[in-house]
C-alpha cells in the first residue's frame, strides 16, 4: 500500500548545500574562502547564506564549548512522566532552566525526555530536588548519567 504523504522539497540546491557543509565544519568561514571553494562571489555567497537564514533553513551560528573545560562535569538525560494536563506548564519552566540543554516531547503517556549538564552530583540533586520533584504534575524521573560521549550532534550534515 502506498502512502500519499510526501515530504516536501528543500528549497536549497547544491550550491547551497556546499555551503551549509562547509559552515557546518567551520562556522566561522568567511564569505570570501567559502565562494572559493564553490566557485562564487563573496557577495553571492552573503547573498545565498541570508536567502538560508530568511527561510529557516540556517536557524542561528552558535559556538560549541566542551562542557569539561568550564566546570561542567555531569552530564545526565532525564525521562520525565507528567500528568497529561500539566505537561505544557512543566515544559515551559524546565525550558528556562540552565541547566538543561535539551528538551522534547516524547512518544508514551506523557513523557519529556530533557538533557542535563551539572558542574558535580551534589548540584544534579539539588536541581531534582529542589526545581524538577517539585513541579506540578512530575509523576515519574528516570535519571542515566552520561559514562563517555562517542558523537553528539550539533545540527544537521547534508
Amino acid at each position: 500500500m502506498s502512502s500519499n504523504y510526501r515530504i516536501p522539497d528543500l528549497a536549497i540546491d547544491e550550491i547551497d548545500k556546499q555551503i551549509l557543509s562547509l559552515l557546518h565544519e567551520n562556522s566561522r568561514t568567511s564569505y570570501t574562502d567559502i565562494g572559493k571553494q564553490v566557485e562564487l562571489s563573496r557577495v553571492a555567497v552573503q547573498t545565498r547564506i541570508n536567502n538560508l537564514m530568511e527561510q529557516g533553513v540556517i536557524e542561528k551560528f552558535t559556538t560549541v564549548i566542551n562542557p569539561a573545560k568550564v566546570g561542567i562535569h555531569v552530564s545526565a538525560f532525564f525521562n520525565v512522566e507528567v500528568e497529561p494536563q500539566y505537561l505544557e506548564e512543566v515544559a515551559l519552566h524546565l525550558e528556562n532552566e540552565p541547566a538543561v540543554t535539551s528538551l522534547y516531547h516524547m512518544t508514551g503517556p506523557s513523557k519529556l525526555h530533557m538533557h542535563g549538564i551539572f558542574t558535580n552530583n551534589q548540584e544534579m540533586e539539588r536541581f531534582l530536588t529542589e526545581k524538577l520533584y517539585p513541579l506540578k504534575g512530575v509523576a515519574s524521573v528516570d535519571c542515566q548519567m552520561l559514562i563517555k560521549r562517542y558523537k553528539s550532534r550539533m545540527g544537521m550534515k547534508l
